[in-house]
């Protein structure tokens, strides 16, 4: 087997072994391919690699418009794949660790203030099928704190209104119930009554699709449909830059974590495999008690 057929078992492997999501699969398989393609010839063979490969990769990185995260990210995923070779005895030791990535400074997750987030949610026209949507959609994001993906991926079977829960498929593909907001469970009752019905009634082709969010066209919304409709309705409201679909899963955690809420309780939520990625949120919160202070109190 030549390399593409190997980084095609990997890929199947971080399915099987690790429970790698079709996302993370994605993002794998570009960032390998762009290794593989330094690596061949005209002809499309492949030589093998060594370390000296992996910096020479890792400088062509940096002579790139790459961030230094996304450097950190396409060598992970190229010395994992390079390790897996390893271990199927197809490339010798390469010394793989001692190409080191690049070292990032662990930036505070981007947020919005409660009263932005009341902005935000009232922006779209809910007298409009497409405007009910976005308001429903929005109000969720920040009721439960979901991923965009995990929005995405939600079925209208998924939903369990009665008791206010909703079953997520997270990353890993580990499977987690979300409590949800009463205002987003009301609002989600007359979407998938009202709204819903009359998207899915759009769709040329007839079969049912079970996706709980639709587009104009009837059909499941994508996630650049999302930050499409993100960005329209948060440059009504703010003027903060970088603010993303995301943000509203950090205001969600740092919202609750500001009322008291327990950090593992919230880690529970987030569907975090460790604490030590929730904490962050608790260095937001000082950062944000820190700000509130110094613009109150009257002894400057």
């Amino acid at each position: 087997m030549n390399l593409y057929e190997w980084l095609e078992r990997f890929l199947n492997h971080l399915y099987l072994e690790r429970n790698a999501s079709s996302l993370t699969l994605q993002a794998y398989r570009s960032d390998i391919l762009q290794f593989l393609d330094l690596v061949a010839d005209d002809q499309g063979a492949t030589e093998l690699p060594n370390y000296l490969t992996l910096r020479k990769f890792l400088a062509l990185l940096k002579e790139g418009n790459y961030s230094r995260r996304s450097v950190a990210r396409k060598l992970s995923a190229t010395r994992s794949f390079l390790f897996y070779l390893q271990r199927e005895n197809v490339i010798e030791s390469g010394k793989w660790s001692v190409v080191s990535r690049p070292k990032l400074g662990k930036a505070l997750p981007r947020f919005l203030y409660y009263h932005e987030i009341e902005l935000l949610l009232a922006a779209p026209d809910s007298k409009t099928l497409l405007g009910f949507r976005d308001q429903a959609l929005l109000e969720l994001l920040y009721s439960s704190g979901l991923r965009v993906s995990e929005i995405l991926s939600l079925k209208a079977t998924s939903l369990q209104l009665d008791e206010r829960l909703i079953k997520v498929t997270g990353k890993g593909r580990k499977e987690r119930i979300v409590p949800v907001g009463r205002v987003a469970t009301a609002l989600l009752v007359e979407y998938l009554a009202i709204i819903r019905p009359a998207l899915a009634a759009r769709c040329k082709d007839k079969e049912a699709v079970g996706e709980l969010f639709l587009n104009k066209y009837g059909t499941p919304l994508s996630d650049r449909g999302v930050r499409y409709l993100f960005q329209k309705y948060i440059r009504q409201v703010s003027h903060k830059e970088d603010i993303t679909p995301h943000s509203l899963r950090h205001s969600f955690a740092t919202h609750l974590l500001e009322r008291g809420a327990d950090l593992r309780v919230v880690q529970e939520l987030l569907g975090h495999a460790s604490i030590s990625t929730t904490q962050i949120y608790t260095h937001v919160t000082k950062e944000m008690l820190s700000e509130v202070y110094h613009a109150s109190f009257p002894r400057k």
